[in-house]
């Protein structure tokens, strides 16, 4: 009975040991971020203070993409019969208008269609005059129903034929009312439909395409697009329709303004959402792919606030300096919220209610605090 009560002793003795160094320890941890000055230190500082102010907060949210053109802005170009490339004077980034002509194809087949169309157009002229003479010799009994029910038969068979000849006549960018026997042609342009720039050659002068081979591919700048990365923290904060300023990574003073017309509503790996805006002019400068920036000014909030000077960030946290007396300073761990026109927005004004923050000053205090830790 007397081991059990000694033992008992020993390991109450042992707490109670445990309990001081705890307390200790609390202390020392708590003194650690205390920073007292003696007056000949606090001479060589220079400090100034401040107070948490209610603030109209105007965010500033920076965003960075690139140059992005939709689909119908991007034309792969081919020739939809095939044939040899005659002529091509493009190079990439050259410029054109809308029906310039971008190259001048020829092959047999291009006379071939020609020919079938004119054919068929002179046959068509017989058989519709025939097809006429005998719906009225039928009419009168005069000839019999099978013979006009084969003039009929005839007439529609070529009115499809000239109709499908005429289509494919367009599908190379022939006019069919301009084709006449004195004007066949083995040459057809390739015309450009529509004011843009060449991004890409695949051809040269005297190669054969086939219908499926891109000859070149043509871009319309005229509804490029800004693709943008919004981190999901800020997603909600923007909306369509709101403003923006874009500017390239070179030229920091040259501004495009734009408004957001998309908002993704999935979250890609990176835990990002794309943002589409469109600028509000051409800007013949700016071509698909390029980096971007943006800046988008968030409404305004009303929120307690310290100026940004103030706050100081140390290991991952956000700390403020809080004035115990004249010569005695306290680095105090904040929350911070939206930031804007100078002010920070604090999130835990508790800790700071009534007391003087340390502004101009606070790094220097922060290096004299963890140098005094260090020694």
């Amino acid at each position: 009975m007397k081991n059990i009560v000694i033992i008992f002793s020993f390991f109450s003795l042992l707490s109670c040991g445990n309990k001081e160094n705890n307390t200790e320890s609390e202390i020392l941890s708590d003194t650690e971020n205390v920073l007292e000055l003696t007056d000949e230190q606090l001479k060589s500082f220079t400090l100034s203070s401040t107070s948490l102010q209610e603030k109209t907060i105007t965010q500033t949210l920076k965003l960075n993409g690139m140059v992005d053109v939709p689909p119908q802005n991007l034309v792969s170009v081919s020739m939809a019969l095939g044939g040899y490339v005659k002529s091509i004077k493009l190079l990439p980034g050259s410029h054109f208008r809308k029906g310039e002509v971008l190259a001048v194809m020829e092959d047999n087949q291009y006379i071939q269609l020609q020919q079938g169309y004119l054919t068929a157009k002179a046959q068509l002229e017989n058989a519709k005059k025939e097809y006429n003479r005998q719906k009225e010799l039928n009419q009168s009994k005069a000839s019999s129903d099978k013979v006009y029910q084969q003039a009929k038969a005839n007439y529609e068979t070529l009115l499809i034929s000239k109709q499908a000849l005429e289509e494919k006549l367009r599908l190379i960018s022939v006019n069919p009312d301009k084709v006449s026997v004195e004007n066949i042609s083995r040459a057809v342009n390739i015309y450009a439909p529509f004011d843009g720039y060449v991004t890409a050659v695949f051809v040269n002068a005297g190669k054969y395409v086939s219908p499926s081979e891109v000859l070149f591919e043509l871009v319309n700048p005229k509804d490029m697009l800004l693709n943008l990365k919004v981190f999901e923290k800020d997603w909600d904060k923007i909306a369509i329709g709101q403003p923006l300023m874009a500017y390239t990574n070179s030229n920091f003073s040259k501004k495009y303004p734009a408004k957001i017309i998309l908002i993704g509503r999935n979250l890609s790996q990176d835990r990002t959402v794309e943002v589409h805006a469109r600028f509000d002019s051409d800007n013949q400068f700016l071509i698909p792919g390029i980096y971007m920036n943006a800046d988008i000014e968030i409404p305004e909030t009303k929120a307690l606030a310290l100026p940004v000077e103030s706050i100081l960030s140390f290991e991952g946290k956000k700390y403020v300096f809080k004035m115990l007396d004249t010569n005695k300073f306290e680095m105090v761990a904040v929350q911070v919220g939206n930031t804007g026109n100078g002010w920070v927005e604090i999130k835990t004004p508790e800790k700071l209610e009534k007391a003087k923050v340390i502004e101009e000053g606070a790094y220097t205090l922060l290096m004299t605090l963890k140098n005094k830790g260090d020694e």
